[in-house]
């Protein structure tokens, strides 16, 4: 079924963004000029044990799916039949299925259902130490280091450890391949999640078998990689013949409508940022959540020691990009906050405002000051690392730790704003670190476009641009991630030949944020010269 089919001539076209985070998924319909109309979110359970284990549910996550679907279009009002497109984004997380998509546990708990290693999980440690000890030309495209947030790692961490689990594997999915191979039983991959997570070489359009094969999963190659996908495509590729009669009734659309190939949840916010100006090559997409992402685009593979990639059509269709970032962005925030006395008070009066923590924070703070920028003279003498989960980028260093300097035995609400401060300051800091380093490599950027919930807050925009020393630009999008993988469902539904046009037409600036001048200037660059050395001695000492 065409979407001429499903949308008579002349009547309203709409496309849905469903994007899957670490702990909520959600729907948003929007029109063809770009606009929200609706959203629906529900949380997704996480589950922890010890050894750095985190994993989730498909099949919980696939109802939840379902069940926004219905609601977002409930919601906004329009006929299911108007809706032309869907698009997906997801978590880089690993799900493993067997024969007709029965999960299978991937840890200790031996819970059938739990059949996801959640891309922050890090048993994979030592595997993907071993890996990168043994080397090979696959690591040129992710830095030069693999990390235990990628694939791999992971898939021989289950064949050392739970090798029935690894032997009984039907597919092993990236998250958003899982999503779009349910939707419309396509087993089609995307460019952007087996490439950026997988080491396949999207330049060369194939998989390198000596890879597998050095680093033990000599299996996957006997099999001609039919477990980790034989069909590569472009996001935003229209995949089988859409919707399938069952996914289409748990949704409440009707079967045949398109579904475009995923991507990556923070390569879905580069999507729906990065076309700003009609220059993506100038942007750095920077997405703060949960965890950050930086992605910068370039025309000409750039090699960046401690930078992901480059990667070939990963994100731009037709353009490499590099991917940087942190494991522990907004939750680092979240981490730091939770230390100190005053932070369960504050909690609560957060949560009678109805209101995230840091998000109560940004607000006390800004009403500390005359301008955000001065926000920083609030950190005086307070200084953070925050590598609570290790440094993504640019040293590609899992066993990296926070660093907090300058406590003392303060116990009240404006010592956590101070402390709050210093740990936007140090996320700032671990930025500009990120695009000086790719600068060096030839690889440089004219501003940020951010995007994510953790950088919502003008305050928190305005001291990320002093911090990193460039312009930080807000989308008039409110919800960047969705518009992204919204922007997919619209290529595969034909209403725009391809995803630059999209990205054009759909992407607009609603803000922009200037580093401050010279006097605060000053004090960041002292402040992140201090950041600098404290990461430095953290390296040193940890050992010990």
């Amino acid at each position: 079924m065409t979407p001429a089919q499903i949308s008579p001539e002349g009547a309203p076209r709409y496309v849905i963004g469903i994007d899957v985070g670490t702990g909520s998924a959600r729907a948003g319909v929007f029109d063809l000029k770009g606009h929200m109309m609706s959203v629906a979110k529900r949380d997704i359970s996480l589950f922890r044990e010890v050894g750095s284990i985190v994993e989730q549910s498909s099949t919980e996550i696939w109802n939840a799916v379902c069940t926004i679907i219905r609601e977002a279009v409930a919601s906004a009002g329009v006929d299911p039949a108007h809706v032309v497109g869907l698009g997906f984004d997801a978590t880089c997380s690993l799900v493993v299925l067997g024969e007709g998509g029965k999960p299978l546990a991937v840890g200790p708990s031996e819970e059938a259902e739990r059949d996801i290693i959640v891309w922050m999980d890090h048993r994979a440690v030592a595997q993907a130490e071993h890996i990168n000890t043994m080397g090979h030309d696959v690591l040129r495209y992710v830095g030069g280091r693999i990390s235990p947030e990628m694939e791999t790692p992971k898939i021989l961490w289950l064949k050392e450890n739970r090798p029935a689990t690894f032997t009984a594997a039907w597919q092993f999915f990236d998250l958003a391949d899982f999503l779009t191979w349910k939707s419309t039983g396509d087993l089609s991959r995307s460019t952007c999640t087996v490439t950026c997570k997988w080491t396949y070489l999207a330049h060369e359009a194939r998989w390198d078998a000596s890879y597998f094969e050095k680093i033990g999963l000599n299996e996957l190659v006997n099999e001609g990689f039919a477990r980790i996908g034989t069909n590569i495509v472009e996001p935003g590729t229209r995949l089988g013949q859409g919707l399938t009669q069952e996914a289409a009734d748990a949704m409440g659309l009707k079967p045949g409508t398109a579904v475009a190939a995923g991507m990556i949840d923070a390569h879905a916010g580069g999507i729906g940022t990065v076309g700003i100006g009609g220059k993506p090559a100038e942007n750095l997409a920077y997405v703060f959540g949960t965890s950050s992402c930086t992605m910068t685009s370039t025309a000409e593979p750039v090699f960046v020691p401690g930078v992901w990639g480059p990667y070939y059509s990963a994100m731009v269709p037709g353009m490499w990009l590099n991917e940087g970032g942190q494991s522990a962005a907004g939750a680092a925030i979240d981490q730091l906050l939770s230390f100190h006395p005053a932070a369960a008070d504050a909690a609560a009066r957060a949560r009678g405002e109805g209101k995230s923590l840091p998000a109560y924070m940004a607000e006390r703070a800004a009403e500390k000051v005359t301008t955000a920028s001065e926000a920083v003279e609030l950190a005086t003498g307070l200084h953070v690392v925050p590598e609570f989960l290790g440094n993504r980028a640019p040293f590609a260093d899992p066993h990296a730790r926070a660093v907090i300097a300058g406590l003392g035995m303060e116990r009240d609400f404006g010592n956590l704003v101070a402390l709050y401060i210093a740990g936007l300051c140090g996320i700032g800091y671990g930025l500009r670190q990120i695009i000086e380093t790719q600068a060096r490599s030839g690889a440089s950027v004219e501003r940020v476009v951010i995007s994510g919930g953790a950088g919502a807050s003008p305050l928190v925009r305005q001291i990320l641009a002093d911090a990193c020393g460039k312009p930080v630009v807000a989308t008039l999008a409110e919800e960047p991630v969705l518009l992204g993988s919204a922007i997919l469902g619209s290529v595969a539904a034909g209403a725009f030949s391809e995803v630059r046009d999209a990205m054009g037409a759909l992407s607009n600036i609603a803000a922009q944020y200037a580093p401050c001048g010279r006097e605060v200037a000053g004090t960041h660059e002292r402040r992140y010269e201090a950041f600098l050395k404290l990461q430095e001695v953290s390296r040193i000492i940890r050992s010990f």
